[in-house]
């Protein structure tokens, strides 16, 4: 039986449940992942953004 066969047999609140589950998990991780970088002291520095390659924007003539 496959995964999606599994979950798909599970109930519309478990799913429900897992479903608000995984997005908690993900938001969670984006708000903490931005501290944890700034405790171990992994931040970018001025120096690393300098060295960042330059992006260029052109503009398209033509249409509107």
């Amino acid at each position: 039986m496959s995964m999606f066969q599994s979950f798909r047999n599970l109930s519309p609140r478990t799913r429900l449940g897992l479903g608000v589950g995984f997005i908690a998990w993900g938001t969670i991780g984006l708000y903490l992942s931005d501290r944890a970088e700034k405790k171990f002291g992994l931040e970018a520095t001025e120096r690393d953004r300098e060295a960042l390659p330059r992006i260029t924007i052109v503009e398209r003539e033509g249409k509107s």
